[in-house]
This record gives C-alpha cells, sequence and structure tokens, in this order.
C-alpha cells in the first residue's frame, strides 16, 4: 500500500483518521520525530483542542523548523482542523504563542449572539459548508487556481453541495478576495453571520477546519484527493453554479441552526445481559428489563457494532454509545467498550461519543489509581471524539456551589477539557420532575438558593402547574438537591462543551421530548444542548427544533425497534422545510 506519515502530538482520536486513511487505500507511518519530517512525503497534521496546546508542543518538540522546510521544499501537507488553525499567525485562544505565520491572519473566537441579537451556540458543533462558489468569475466561469474553470473541477474533492463535520470555538475570518489575492483558493462556511474559512489550498498546502474522517463519504473523498495528489478533482454533477446557489439559498433560510444542519445523533444504550454478552438495550424510564414473557431478562435489541454501523448507512450525524454497566471490576485496559469503539470506527466515518465510566477509578489489575483523564485517553486512542460525564458532573457540580462558583481543577470535566478541548466533553443530564404547589415552595439546601421552578402545561395527577427538575445519579436511581439549571452552569463554567439533555419522565414514553425542560436548559448556557428521551416518531423531531432552539435531537428506541429509521426521520425534517445532511456512498 501507498503510505502517509501522520504527525501525531496526543491530538486526541487518531485512530478515526488512521481508519479512513487505511480506507482511502493507504498506509501510515508516524513521525516520532523532527528526523522523521525530513524523509516523509506526504504529511498530514491532524489536531483538535486548544491552538497554543498544539503549537507549544510542536515548538517543545523542535517541529516546527521541519514543517517549514517540509513546506518550503514543495512537499504536500494537510492540515485538519487545529492543523488548519496552525498555518496562519497566530489565535485569541492563545495571543502570546505564534502560529507557522504561513498565512498572516489571526483566529477569532464565535460570538454567542449575531447582530440582529439571535443567539448561536459556542462551540460550534455540526454539520456545514465547504464552499467555493464565492470565487466564481461571472464572465470566464473560473476559481482561483483553478484551470478548468469551478463548473468543471473542485478543490481536492470538495463538493459545495455536500455537507462536512465542524467543531471549533475559533475560526479564521474570511474577507473575500483577501486570501485569493495571495494565491489561495478558499473554501467557506458560515455560522450565524460570521464566514469563514472552511478548507484552503495553494500549491502544496492543504488544510481543512472540518474533520474529513468524521464527515462520511464526502470528507472521504477530500482525504482521498490529497493522498491522490488531485488538487483539481471532476466536480460532481450537482455542483454547477445553479444548484450551489439554491442550495446556499437554502441554508440560510429558516431551514438550518445558524448555517448548521439539523443534527440528527442515534443512541445506543449498552449493557452486559444476564448471559455476560454485550447488547444495545432501551429502558422505560430507565428500567431495561422485559416486562412480559416469563423471564425478566434484560431486553436485547441487537449488536452494538452491527447497529452502529446500520445507523450510519441511513444517514446518522452522530452516534452515541451509553454504558449503562459499571464493569468495575475489569480491568482499564481491557473495558469491553475499548474493543466497541475500535471495531465501530473502522466503518463509521461521523462522530463517535462515549459515556459510562468516565471517572477517577482503581484499576483491579494492578490497584493503582486511574483518573478521569486517563480513562478518557484510553476511549479517545480507541476511536471516540467525544466522552460524556454523567453522575461524576452532578458531584463535580454539588462542589462547584459547595466553593462558592468554583471549581477544583480536578473534576473530569476540567481535566479532559484542558487537555483536548471543551467539544470532547459532554455532560449527560437526568433530571427528573418534581411538582410543587407554588412558584417558592422549594428551596435548595445548597448556600441557600431556591432551585428554578417553572410554571407547567404538564399537571401532575393532584393538578399542581410549576415543576423543577432535580438532577440524579447512579441511572437516576438517587435524586439529589440539585436542579438542572444549577447542574449545567456549573458544567460550562467547568469547561464542558455540550449537554446530552435527557428526561426521565419521557424516556420511553414516545410522547415527544420535554419541551419545557429543553427551552428552560437553553435559556441558562451558551454551549450546545442536544435533545433526548421521549421521541416517538419523525414529527417529535420536528416539534423540538421548530419549539426550541435545540442544537441537536437525539432517538434511541424507535430505531432499535425498526419503527422508524434516521433516513425516514431525515425525510420528513426535509419535506418540512428543514436543512438535513443527505447521506452520501463512498467508492475508494
Amino acid at each position: 500500500m501507498p503510505k502517509v506519515h501522520l504527525l501525531d502530538y496526543v491530538a486526541g482520536n487518531i485512530r478515526s483518521l488512521v481508519n479512513a486513511i487505511e480506507k482511502c487505500g493507504y498506509e501510515v507511518e508516524w513521525i516520532r520525530s523532527p528526523e522523521d519530517v525530513k524523509t516523509a512525503d506526504k504529511i498530514i497534521l491532524p489536531g483538535v483542542g486548544h491552538f497554543g496546546h498544539c503549537l507549544k508542543s510542536l515548538s517543545d518538540a523542535g517541529y516546527l523548523p521541519a514543517i517549514h522546510d517540509h513546506i518550503a521544499a514543495d512537499k504536500p501537507f494537510f492540515g485538519i482542523c487545529v492543523g488548519l488553525q496552525a498555518l496562519f499567525s497566530g489565535s485569541e485562544e492563545a495571543p502570546s504563542v505564534p502560529g507557522l505565520g504561513l498565512i498572516p491572519t489571526s483566529l477569532r473566537r464565535f460570538r454567542a449572539s449575531n447582530a440582529d441579537g439571535s443567539r448561536k451556540s459556542v462551540p460550534c458543533i455540526g454539520w456545514n459548508d465547504a464552499n467555493t462558489f464565492h470565487h466564481v468569475d461571472t464572465l470566464g466561469g473560473r476559481a482561483t487556481g483553478d484551470p478548468d474553470g469551478l463548473a468543471m473541477s473542485s478543490l481536492y474533492g470538495l463538493n459545495p453541495t455536500s455537507k462536512y463535520y465542524y467543531v471549533h470555538s475559533y475560526f479564521a475570518p474570511y474577507t473575500s478576495g483577501h486570501l485569493e489575492s495571495e494565491g489561495w483558493t478558499v473554501a467557506t462556511a458560515r455560522y450565524g453571520d460570521e464566514t469563514y474559512v472552511g478548507a484552503i489550498g495553494r500549491g502544496n498546502v492543504f488544510a481543512t477546519q472540518f474533520h474529513p474522517e468524521k464527515s462520511g463519504a464526502a470528507g472521504l473523498r477530500v482525504i482521498k484527493a490529497f493522498l491522490d495528489g488531485r488538487m483539481w478533482t471532476p466536480a460532481l454533477p450537482n455542483s454547477v453554479p445553479g444548484n450551489i446557489l439554491a442550495l446556499s439559498s437554502n441554508s440560510s433560510s429558516g431551514g438550518s441552526i445558524n448555517g448548521l444542519t439539523r443534527r440528527i445523533i442515534a443512541c445506543l444504550d449498552v449493557r452486559t445481559n444476564d448471559a455476560g454478552d454485550l447488547v444495545v438495550t432501551k429502558g422505560d424510564q430507565y428500567d431495561v428489563r422485559e416486562k412480559s414473557g416469563d423471564g425478566n431478562d434484560v431486553r436485547n435489541l441487537g449488536k452494538p457494532v452491527d447497529m452502529a454501523r446500520k445507523y450510519y448507512t441511513q444517514g446518522a450525524d452522530e452516534v452515541t454509545f451509553l454504558n449503562i454497566t459499571s464493569f468495575r471490576d475489569c480491568p482499564i485496559t481491557d473495558l469491553p467498550m475499548l474493543e466497541i469503539l475500535r471495531r465501530t470506527s473502522e466503518t463509521v466515518f461521523v462522530p463517535l461519543t462515549i459515556g459510562g465510566g468516565i471517572r477517577d477509578m482503581r484499576d483491579p489489575a494492578t490497584g493503582k489509581e486511574v483518573s478521569a483523564l486517563d480513562v478518557a485517553k484510553l476511549y479517545f486512542a480507541s476511536g471516540a471524539d467525544k466522552v460524556s460525564i454523567g453522575s461524576d458532573a452532578v458531584l463535580a457540580a454539588e462542589e462547584y456551589w459547595a466553593n462558592g462558583g468554583q471549581g477544583s481543577g480536578k473534576s473530569g470535566i476540567e481535566t479532559i477539557s484542558g487537555a483536548y478541548g471543551a467539544q470532547a466533553v459532554v455532560v449527560s443530564v437526568d433530571p427528573k420532575r418534581v411538582y410543587v404547589s407554588g412558584p417558592s415552595e422549594s428551596a435548595s439546601e445548597l448556600q441557600g438558593k431556591k432551585h428554578k421552578v417553572i410554571k407547567t402545561a404538564d399537571k401532575d395527577d393532584q393538578g399542581r402547574e410549576y415543576v423543577w427538575f432535580a438532577c440524579t445519579i447512579k441511572g437516576g436511581r438517587e435524586v439529589r438537591d440539585l436542579d438542572v439549571v444549577a447542574l449545567v452552569t456549573a458544567c460550562e463554567a467547568m469547561g464542558a462543551g455540550e449537554i446530552l439533555l435527557n428526561a426521565i419522565d419521557r424516556d420511553g414514553s414516545n410522547r415527544g421530548y420535554d419541551l419545557e425542560l429543553i427551552s428552560l436548559v437553553k435559556s441558562v448556557v451558551n454551549i450546545p444542548v442536544i435533545a433526548s428521551s421521549g421521541a416517538g416518531r419523525p414529527a417529535h423531531f420536528d416539534e423540538v427544533f421548530r419549539q426550541t432552539d435545540v442544537d441537536a435531537a437525539l432517538g434511541a428506541g424507535m430505531f432499535h425497534r425498526g419503527e422508524y429509521t434516521v433516513a425516514q426521520v431525515k425525510e420528513h425534517l426535509g419535506q418540512a422545510g428543514l436543512l438535513v445532511r443527505p447521506f452520501e456512498e463512498f467508492e475508494p
């Protein structure tokens, strides 16, 4: 197999990139020292997390001069995410740390609101364009550096009608004509009212802000084109300017979320059944045992790897595994979910999240203490893009408020986001409704703070119309005196990048999402929120996107039981005028 060199400075999920490269017919060789750069032909620099951490790591290891020499020697170079950002002169994320300086522009942080006052979540997480249509010369029909014209070819296989997976808080601002005057070809994306560089190329240098290894077939085509040395590839039939203009109009309408598609996530609750096998299951208010028949076995809905692959081919934008078995007596390096991630990442090229067991623990095999960060490292190395923290997030939030609104710096949220970036940490919240007689009835013992009580249209059996949402731990079995507002605001402050918002009262009900709970949480945080629990038909996804500002919606039981497919949900949303990512096939 032909080879490509990969420079890994501990940049998160590298396994998925290796799998994508191998899918394209190439073999990876690792760069372990600056001397290896000198002998390499094609180099890929991946990256997630902090600009300063990336550049400082490369500098401390002596890589920066070698990378400069590699690029100056006209050898192929491909930067991904922070690997793109490294090409610029600097970033607001780390003002004192210089970039490579190939592009004399500095990166900025996304604003949390647009000029019209509408809000947008930061980090930006989701599927967006990489569009070169703005480069069309109306007289010649050409893009900068494109020898055949935009309608005839595309930069490294980029398709203006495809969608690509972005996850970042900082961006390279785009000003029409500025970078082009320096010989660069630019593909742009828009988040709210901010337009930025989604991909950029000139000569032997190419870089993407999005993750091609997480962008399905569209991203695999980009990787393949770079590896094959095809800077300009034949455009796909739907890439003609007229179709691009129509798509651009659709993307800027109310069908998108600040330019992002409506994100549909398939969730798989994984646990051991009574025979000791790992299975996908689904509960009713978190009870996963059968209620009928001769036994009371764990409900078995399929094998995790096979089902993840099925949902990927149906068009799922992400796949989440929630491990609901503790594996407390299992050696850390033999955790069963590690093998599930390894096998899933070989064939599923969209983001993978793993939840359950991300905590400080003692390895029963060695007796040594293992931190939540070390556990997360194992999951990232096995193919996870994000880790989800549940019960430990509640305990960390309680400590945060008990310390006067200060984190300890030692929680899993803080240590993992500090090492890998906020986008790598999801907090899974399991709130339960607590009905009260009036808006001022319930007060928390935690600093004497009152719980956030709202008026609800969903009254209880006693006719009470006021409710607060109590957080739970241990799979919903233990209710804490901490409300959901206090939890999510503390977790955001400690560095979480996303909230997975479950609802115990709606779990398995097929009644639709808890819109009141979702609206409440969205009103108090700036990070993305994923709606979960209660979806029973495609119309529920439409309802939650139209009636709340939620960033993504998750489905489980309705998919596992075969009542609806992910594709049917997306078809329903598309017909309703909402922007969704189409599934594409990849042919190596």
